[in-house]
């Protein structure tokens, strides 16, 4: 006998204790247990808008999270709900693959205008991964296989699939798959590094074997990124060696960091760029690669060819309509201004807590509207105890930091009703990622809070959750 089969109207009125039933029956009962640590976890959401999430107890929830990327445009953009209902209502063709899709035609050319040069030529699909294992086929097939090897970065998030993992080195993808053979990683922003690394990978004519070399001019997970002379030695060293360079600019593009796209902000041209997330307007799951135009006909151009990737999501309408939405959105609304005024007020507020609590937060770090903020815990009272606790969740040497910035997320949102996350990387940090479209009282209200938090103590408020909850989060951190 078949259970009673959820309407879409019983979702809406699903209590917090419900889902969480249902999570540990039907989805992963461990994803539950990590996310039910928190008091975020805990919490009946009723609806989101702007930078705003509503609980059903009628409290607002500030959301610095911007959605893990996707939300610039913040919860529910009026603009982008009219333009889907719209094409709803209207009953507009949503995907055919023998017809043209007027819609896939508009935003590829709309892409190709805002882009500079001649990356022209735009394959949407789902996922960040599906994007940049798009793109390394492109570049595989440029060479017609004659070359086997592709070359990323030793900081590195690309993706979780089979292909995109294999190029990735985050230590949150720390169970290691099978992987695509031939690939090999070179130190970021060094560009002798990168020099040794083509070097090594000659064919016995001495012809290059590197088919591509991958790199995000910005790290998300770490906020370092690549200076000028470095991405632009880079490019010329790709051309010298007829190496595809891919720019991975999944999480930051459209204006993360400032500029519209990062590698934009240091006059260098990739041979193909990926993008996602804010792309979809925080409504549509859409990513694209962008290629240059000789480097897609050569690969591509020709009918024999032209179905060799493909995907029964590809471009469907009303992603694409989304999309262009979007973008007209951030060109109306001026998103790189909002970017840079964002940058400029979190560096001020940044200053202003260094020099007030110089003993705890030990660097701030970031671009645009992206940051992630660093803290002392090496002195923490709690992190000589924990060496005398047999248990080897302890014994990660980033067990600690880990922990404070568990404690100290949990803590703001309890407190002060504000949704951040933290890192689950090398270096830890609390991140500070809004939508473009928060206001500067909003950012104030972040940081004002989080130094009425430093000031109760960073030590009593990790002990305070670690008494609560010892080891639900350790694997909680960057999705």
């Amino acid at each position: 006998m078949v259970d009673k089969l959820f309407s879409s109207d019983d979702c809406y009125v699903l209590t917090n204790k419900e889902i969480r039933e249902l999570y540990k029956k039907y989805v992963n009962p461990s994803l539950e247990q990590l996310f039910g640590a928190f008091a975020a976890g805990r919490e009946d959401v009723d609806h989101s808008e702007g930078v705003w999430i509503y609980t059903k107890n009628n409290e607002k929830i500030l959301d610095v999270t911007g959605g893990i990327g996707v939300l610039s445009h913040g919860h529910n953009h009026p603009r982008i709900l009219e333009t889907r209902i719209n094409f709803q209502k209207k009953k507009k063709m949503e995907v055919h693959k023998t017809i043209f899709s007027p819609y896939l035609a508009a935003l590829s050319h709309n892409i190709a205008q805002l882009l500079p040069k001649d990356l022209d030529y735009s394959f949407f699909c789902n996922s960040g991964a599906e994007a940049v294992e798009g793109a390394m086929k492109l570049a595989y097939k440029y060479h017609d296989g004659s070359r086997k090897t592709i070359l990323h970065s030793d900081i590195s998030f690309h993706g979780k699939l089979l292909g995109s993992a294999s190029i990735t080195a985050s230590k949150e993808v720390y169970f290691r798959y099978p992987e695509i053979p031939n690939t090999d990683s070179f130190e970021y922003d060094n560009i002798d590094s990168v020099k040794q690394k083509i070097k090594e990978h000659r064919n016995k004519s001495g012809e290059s074997d590197v088919y591509a070399l991958i790199i995000e001019p910005f790290q998300t997970l770490t906020l370092r990124q690549c200076n000028t002379n470095f991405l632009k030695e880079l490019q010329k060293i790709c051309n010298e060696n007829g190496i595809i360079l891919i720019f991975d600019e999944i999480y930051v593009g459209w204006y993360k960091t400032g500029t519209m796209f990062n590698f934009m902000g240091h006059n260098v041209l990739p041979d193909i760029l990926t993008t996602s997330k804010s792309l979809g307007g925080g409504k549509a799951s859409i990513s694209a690669y962008v290629a240059r135009a000789p480097i897609l006909k050569k690969a591509y151009g020709n009918t024999r060819d032209a179905l060799l990737h493909t995907s029964t999501y590809n471009g469907l309408g009303e992603e694409c309509i989304t999309a262009i939405e979007a973008i007209n959105i951030m060109q109306e609304e001026n998103y790189e201004k909002k970017s840079f005024h964002i940058e400029k007020i979190v560096k001020e507020r940044c200053h202003q807590l260094l020099e007030k609590y110089s003993n705890e937060v030990k660097e701030c770090r970031g671009s645009g509207a992206l940051h992630g903020i660093f803290f002392n815990t090496d002195n923490l009272v709690i992190s000589k105890i924990l060496k005398l606790v047999p248990l080897s969740i302890t014994k990660d040497p980033k067990f600690v930091p880990k922990l404070a910035a568990a404690a100290i997320s949990d803590w703001m949102y309890k407190n002060y009703k504000i949704l951040v996350i933290f890192s689950n990387t090398d270096e830890v940090a609390l991140f500070f990622k809004p939508s473009l479209i928060i206001e500067e009282n909003e950012i104030n209200y972040f940081f004002d809070s989080l130094e009425k938090t430093l000031q109760k103590g960073l030590w009593q408020i990790v002990l305070k959750f670690a008494s609560k909850q010892f080891s639900n989060f350790v694997n909680f951190g960057s999705l």
